[in-house]
């Protein structure tokens, strides 16, 4: 699929006024006092966990697109697709957001919800972001323009970020979409695209949380403007199966629409559009870390981040103060 939203880009501006049901006030330091020092120990341990508990990114609230709140995202997942253990509605969940995708056009204006001008500015963003991550991630240790690089085209749509950005950087890409009337034209559109040594090779008409990638045969999976459609579950599932499809070196990137807090759901199109906390909490589930993130599109949009992933932790940067600062003349005192 491609771009998923109840205002594609436009945030719903909603203002939520869930109260957090896990506020702690803090204990009076006269009744703490009163503790022996390993009853207060204990005691700050206790309140520290019930304040992380709180600050969880899964129990803020959000909103769906016809305005109702909800105190956690589970509140949400148990109204959209029931009880854990409920197939048939989860399944449903699926097959509407296909449907709905089904219904609409396929061109740029279409999988872009109405806002195809911004094609440009998008691939312009992603291929800065992509640049720096493959000289940082693949382009290392004497290896040159030789190396034979394959990327994953997931969500692909029509093929257009395949078209624009990633057929000219890797040698193979594999267009992975649910919507067949997409995938067609994606074919179209790409058969006089490209060369020998630079072409689309597979097209995969499967939904996102049913494919499983092969082994470690992709340099880089992105993961644009779709997986906003997958449950918690299967966003974890799809990333756990997708981990052993990278080669060494390999690195996600997954650039969606943000929620300023907590989450919104888009009951039309069966997606939730998640805040960066949200995110940032799947991500540590799947066991991924976050090597490099950057801001895309203007900020009249609904905001768009970009986040690189990767299996191996990045390394530490180890900032040194200025010398012209730490050189500075001091007065003595």
């Amino acid at each position: 699929m491609s771009l998923s939203l109840y205002s594609p880009f436009v945030s719903t501006g909603y203002s939520s006024h869930c109260n957090h049901p896990n506020h702690i006030s803090p204990p009076s330091t006269r009744t703490t006092s009163a503790f022996p020092p390993s009853l207060r120990r204990q005691r700050r341990i206790e309140l520290k966990s019930v304040v992380t508990r709180s600050l969880d990114p899964m129990e803020v609230c959000g909103v769906d697109s016809e305005g109702k709140e909800f105190k956690s995202a589970q509140e949400m997942w148990r109204e959209a697709i029931g009880e854990e253990g409920d197939e048939t509605k989860k399944t449903q969940w699926y097959r509407d957001g296909v449907s709905y995708w089904e219904g609409v056009e396929a061109s740029v204006d279409g999988v872009l919800g109405g806002y195809g001008h911004v094609n440009d500015a998008d691939i312009t963003g992603s291929e800065v972001f992509l640049k720096t991550l493959i000289q940082e991630r693949l382009l290392v240790n004497g290896a040159g323009t030789n190396q034979h690089l394959v990327a994953l085209d997931c969500g692909s749509g029509i093929g257009r970020i395949t078209k624009n950005l990633l057929i000219r950087y890797f040698n193979e890409v594999d267009l992975l979409e649910p919507v067949a009337q997409f995938l067609d034209v994606a074919r179209e559109n790409l058969a006089s695209i490209g060369s020998e040594t630079h072409k689309a090779t597979n097209f995969f008409c499967v939904p996102l949380q049913e494919f499983t990638p092969a082994a470690q045969r992709y340099d880089v999976i992105w993961v644009q403007w779709c997986i906003g459609h997958l449950t918690d579950d299967d966003f974890v599932s799809f990333f756990n199966r997708a981990k052993g499809c990278l080669k060494p070196g390999g690195f996600f990137v997954v650039k969606e629409n943000l929620a300023q807090k907590g989450f919104v759901l888009d009951k039309e199109d069966r997606s939730i559009t998640r805040s960066d906390r949200y995110f940032k909490e799947l991500f540590r589930r799947c066991g991924l870390h976050v090597y490099q993130t950057k801001k895309g599109l203007p900020e009249e949009l609904f905001a768009v981040k970009m986040y690189a992933l990767t299996v191996d932790t990045p390394p530490k940067v180890h900032r040194t103060r200025s010398k012209t600062r730490s050189n500075r003349p001091q007065i003595i005192k």
